[in-house]
């Protein structure tokens, strides 16, 4: 069974009035427990008004969720509830971040929880060392934080709970390579110590073609494509015919394969780069490992 089940999902904004916009139409898909999914689509095609509604922020105006088998609109007053289930990081962190310290803004969800202060603080201790933020800096105001910064607080406050799903909107978003690089390190780990279920939104494709399972393509306020990683990047000319881009390494594989240097293209992270050359160049003798 699935952990996360969308059915017939519809959702427009200002419904009723003259500035009525379908923001997302017909929306299926199922997302498996353990899985990071990665979701991708220029700006207006619906992925954060999709994952917005995965932790009951949004209301759908048809159609339902499900998590764990259950509609989470089957009981409203449990919604707040599935927040502890469903961890949503935004876009934007400093709309996320608003209690004295940042300890206390870590500290927020898991004592929302009702969980004893020795358990608080074993949370706020751990999830700020698993998005690499400093501990001195857990006395300080979150709004004296850089902004990557605080990027590494939203991120450690969500994950303090312990959500069986995370989910993160742009979580690379203002960190430079070496701290993009390690919060996506942290997610896959905690993704495997928590047995966790990710979703990933970004517009960085070589993120999400790093750490992505499968990838959720999103076109229109519609599902475009729904598939393993390495079978969404290999429909370069469909991606492009929709605005969207394909990693880097990928386009320096394309034409390496149009001019005959390797004999594929079907290559979307630097690791799997590194492998096909060593093996073309050994086999042309050029390169002994």
């Amino acid at each position: 069974m699935p952990i996360i089940k969308v059915e017939n999902l519809s959702y427009t904004y200002g419904e009723g009035t003259p500035y009525r916009i379908q923001a997302l139409s017909d929306i299926n898909l199922e997302i498996l427990k353990g899985e990071i999914v990665g979701v991708i689509g220029h700006t207006g095609s619906g992925k954060s008004t999709l994952i917005q509604h995965l932790n009951g922020l949004l209301k759908p105006t048809s159609g339902k969720i499900y998590l764990e088998g259950k509609d989470i609109w089957a009981e409203p007053k449990r919604i707040r509830e599935l927040r502890f289930k469903v961890g949503l990081v935004f876009q934007y962190p400093e709309y996320q971040l608003f209690e004295e310290t940042v300890y206390k803004d870590i500290a927020f969800g898991p004592r929302n929880m009702g969980l004893d202060e020795p358990e608080i603080d074993k949370r706020v201790r751990e999830a700020a060392h698993m998005v690499g933020l400093p501990e001195q800096l857990l006395a300080k105001s979150p709004f004296d934080l850089s902004g990557g910064e605080k990027r590494r607080a939203a991120i450690a406050g969500v994950m303090a709970m312990r959500p069986e799903v995370l989910v993160l909107d742009e979580p690379t978003a203002g960190l430079d390579p070496s701290g993009s690089k390690l919060i996506l390190e942290r997610i896959c780990e905690y993704r495997q110590k928590y047995n966790s279920t990710v979703i990933v939104v970004s517009h960085n494709m070589e993120d999400i073609a790093k750490i992505s399972d499968r990838v959720l393509v999103m076109n229109k306020g519609k599902i475009f494509m729904f598939d393993k990683s390495e079978r969404i990047f290999a429909r370069v000319e469909e991606l492009l015919n929709i605005g969207l881009n394909v990693p880097q390494v990928t386009q320096v594989f394309i034409k390496l394969n149009k001019l005959g240097l390797v004999p594929s293209s079907n290559v979307y992270t630097i690791e799997q780069a590194k492998s096909l050359l060593i093996k073309q160049l050994s086999r042309r003798g050029t390169f002994n490992a």
